[in-house]
């Protein structure tokens, strides 16, 4: 099955083992607060825009499920967080673009990679280039989002304040030059063509709510509510339960919850975003062994977007699908009974 191959004679992963490697083999045990605040921050310059989306998408979710609610559009609500959530992003940015843990078409990567998009997190190239430097910087102060500076930073306030360094276009030359080569994710980067994406699927679910509901013989009024209400959840509730998910992971996952491996940095397997996030949330086994496709690696470790991708390989549709080095691993591991020692 072929895959993308950068035209530099540097395959994709060592690429992606470049980008990812710390620059400095030095690590030290970080400190806390705000000194851990990345220090190319523009003081006060808040991203006015990122704050305007950020506030109307959770009012407009709220007002949703206040006026709105019908059980279909929370059941599809639900479905999305599988469909963009885990597909998209999990499957399509995280583990395929980020990580190359397996290989697949071009057609179903950019199937995978669009759904995606739909989740609001960025472009392609901008989502992997921060989670690329989050790898290679591992709660340090070049971490854009450590929660060692706090929680709410990690969580949400990084996405706020401009930092030069998640600005420049050498981040993207460092951490997603191999994405970039794609014309379809060149073409993605901010401008007109995540636009028409964004507004092609909100386009979807609200024709999708009203013709059906015409066809189960609604009236127009009823129709347009019903087309409302599939859009607000479809779209506003899913979209900011899947924030929420995906910021967990870079929060609560380093604050609290047992470790697998000993790692350089504060990363943890919590259950709870474990299940919620769809495996991702297993993220001490994440940062031990990155490119490996299956985060969960003891038994009641739920891995979805591996199974997922399991299924997949079944049909024949992705290939070289990559497991958990146990050599690797090894001299990494935390006996059980040590591993189940509280938060950070």
């Amino acid at each position: 099955m072929r895959a993308f191959q950068p035209r530099d004679g540097i395959s994709v992963q060592d690429h992606i083992d470049r980008s990812c490697r710390p620059q400095s083999t030095a690590r030290h045990e970080p400190i806390k607060g705000r000194e851990t605040m990345p220090q190319r921050l523009l003081a006060g310059r808040i991203k006015w825009g990122t704050a305007a989306t950020l506030t109307a998408h959770h009012i407009i979710a709220l007002l949703g499920v206040l006026f709105l609610f019908s059980w279909a559009g929370l059941t599809l609500a639900i479905l999305g967080i599988y469909v963009f959530g885990i597909l998209g992003l999990n499957v399509g940015f995280h583990r395929l673009l980020a990580h190359r843990s397996f290989t697949c078409s071009k057609t179903l990567e950019h199937i995978l990679v669009v759904l995606g998009v739909c989740c609001l997190q960025g472009t392609p190239a901008q989502w992997v280039a921060v989670h690329r430097l989050h790898h290679a910087h591992s709660d340090d102060q070049l971490d854009p989002h450590s929660p060692r500076a706090s929680i709410f930073w990690s969580h949400s306030g990084w996405l706020l304040i401009k930092n030069e360094d998640l600005s420049r276009r050498s981040l993207h030359e460092r951490y997603a030059k191999d994405i970039l080569r794609d014309p379809l994710y060149a073409r993605l980067e901010p401008g007109p063509w995540s636009g028409f994406v964004l507004l092609m699927s909100w386009l979807i679910f609200f024709l999708g709510g009203f013709i059906v509901d015409l066809l189960t013989g609604g009236s127009i009024a009823e129709a347009w509510r019903y087309g409302a209400s599939i859009f607000a959840f479809g779209v506003f509730v899913r979209i900011v339960m899947v924030w929420h998910i995906t910021w967990s992971v870079n929060s609560v996952t380093h604050l609290w919850g047992y470790r697998n491996y000993s790692t350089d940095d504060a990363s943890r397997n919590n259950f709870l975003i474990g299940i919620l996030a769809g495996g991702e949330g297993w993220h001490n086994n994440h940062h031990a062994d990155p490119r490996s496709a299956k985060h969960g690696h003891r038994w009641w470790e739920l891995d979805v977007t591996y199974l997922t991708i399991r299924l997949l390989a079944q049909f024949g549709l992705v290939g070289n699908v990559v497991v958990p080095r146990r050599d690797r691993l090894a001299h990494m591991t935390i006996p059980v009974e040590a591993a189940a020692g509280g938060g950070h």
